[in-house]
C-alpha cells in the first residue's frame, strides 16, 4: 500500500505552475513548426519490437520497456519518435510530394541503466524532413531548431554540429573492427584523448590516421574549425563531409543564425541510423541537450522506402530546467 502513494522510479507528476510553464514552452515551439509549414503527425505510444530493433540502430534492447500482446507479439513503449515517423511515412506517404515535413509531440520511454536522476519518461517535440538529401534541407532543420529554442524562451545557447560520415570514413580507411570502432567512438564522444591513443596503439595503421583519430575530440569551435579539419580529410567522403558543412554554415550565416552555431567533429551519436550531420544544442542551466537531431538517409529503407531524411527533437524537461535555473519567467 505504501508504494501506491508514490510514483515509480524515473517518472514524476507535473502540476500547477510547472505544468503551465511546460504548456507555454510547447505552444511557443508549435508556432515555429507551423511557420515552417510542418504538418502534425501522431504515432502510437507502443509499437512492434521490430520498429526499434537492432537492425534499425536505435535504443539498445535492454533499455526498452517490452511487453506482449494477446497474440504473443513483442511490443515496446517508444524510446524514440524517429523510427515511428519513418514507419508511418513508409505506410501512408509513398505518393506524397517530397519533401514531406512532419512534426510530433508526446512522451518517450527509456529504461536507462544509468539513471542518475534522469527521467525514464520524457516529453519531446520534433520534426522530420523527409525526401531530400541536400545541405539546404540540413540548414533548414538547424535554423528551425534555433527559432524553436528562441520561441521556447531561451536566449543563450549553442547548436553544435558534427558529421558522422567523417568518422566512419576514417574508420573504414583504418580497417577497424566493429568492436574497436564502437570503443573509439565512445572515447572520442567523452573527449578522452588518452583512451583513444591507448586503443589505437593496439592497431597498426598509418601515422596520419592515428593523428586524425586523436585530433577529433579537439576539433570543435566556429567555422574556422572546418579549415583545421581539412588536414585530416584523407578520403573522398571526408572531403565531401567538410564541403557540405561549409555550405550549411554559409546558408545559416545568410539566415542570420551563425551566432548560435558551432562545429564539433568529436560529436558521435549512439544512434547508428545517423548518416551525415548530427547536432546537439546546449545552454546554461542544463547538463543535458535541449535539442538534438541529424540526418538519417538509410533508416526508411528498413520500412520499404529509400527516402533520405533529416530531423530534430526538442527535449522539453531540459528546456524547463534551464529556464528555471536561469530564473527566467516562462
Amino acid at each position: 500500500m505504501e508504494k501506491a502513494l508514490h510514483t515509480a522510479v524515473g517518472v514524476r507528476d507535473i502540476y500547477g505552475k510547472e505544468l503551465s510553464s511546460k504548456r507555454k514552452i510547447m505552444e511557443g515551439i508549435r508556432t515555429v513548426l507551423s511557420d515552417y509549414s510542418y504538418e502534425e503527425i501522431e504515432t502510437p505510444t507502443f509499437e512492434y519490437f521490430d520498429v526499434f530493433g537492432k537492425e534499425v540502430g536505435t535504443t539498445p534492447s535492454r533499455e526498452l520497456y517490452k511487453f506482449f500482446d494477446r497474440e504473443g507479439d513483442t511490443l515496446v513503449l517508444r524510446p524514440d519518435f524517429t523510427p515511428s515517423v519513418a514507419r508511418a511515412v513508409a505506410m501512408y506517404f509513398t505518393e506524397a510530394p517530397r519533401p514531406v515535413r512532419l512534426w510530433y509531440e508526446g512522451n518517450t520511454f527509456v529504461n536507462s541503466l544509468e539513471y542518475q536522476g534522469r527521467l525514464k519518461e520524457s516529453t519531446q517535440m520534433g520534426v522530420e524532413r523527409i525526401g531530400e538529401n541536400t545541405p539546404k534541407a540540413d540548414a533548414e532543420v538547424i535554423a528551425l531548431t534555433v527559432d524553436a529554442l528562441l520561441a521556447a524562451g531561451l536566449q543563450e545557447f549553442q547548436v553544435s554540429i558534427g558529421e558522422v560520415e567523417f568518422f566512419k570514413s576514417l574508420a573504414e580507411e583504418a580497417s577497424l573492427s566493429e568492436e574497436s570502432v564502437e570503443e573509439i567512438r565512445t572515447l572520442i564522444s567523452r573527449k578522452n584523448f588518452f583512451g583513444v591513443e591507448e586503443v589505437l596503439g593496439k592497431h597498426p595503421m598509418q601515422a596520419e590516421l592515428k593523428s586524425a583519430f586523436v585530433s577529433l575530440p579537439q576539433l570543435f569551435g566556429g567555422a574556422e574549425v572546418l579549415k583545421e579539419a581539412e588536414k585530416f580529410a584523407f578520403t573522398a567522403k571526408t572531403r565531401e563531409a567538410i564541403e557540405r558543412l561549409r555550405v550549411i554554415e554559409a546558408l545559416l550565416r545568410k539566415d542570420g543564425k551563425e551566432r548560435y552555431v558551432s562545429f564539433d567533429f568529436g560529436m558521435l551519436s549512439k544512434y547508428r541510423y545517423y548518416t551525415g550531420i548530427i547536432f546537439q544544442a546546449f545552454t546554461y542551466g542544463s547538463g543535458e541537450p535541449v535539442a538534438k537531431g541529424g540526418r538519417y538517409d538509410t533508416l526508411l529503407s528498413h520500412f520499404g522506402t529509400d527516402d533520405p531524411a533529416v530531423g530534430a527533437g526538442f527535449q522539453i524537461t531540459p528546456i524547463m530546467n534551464a529556464l528555471r535555473n536561469m530564473r527566467k519567467e516562462i
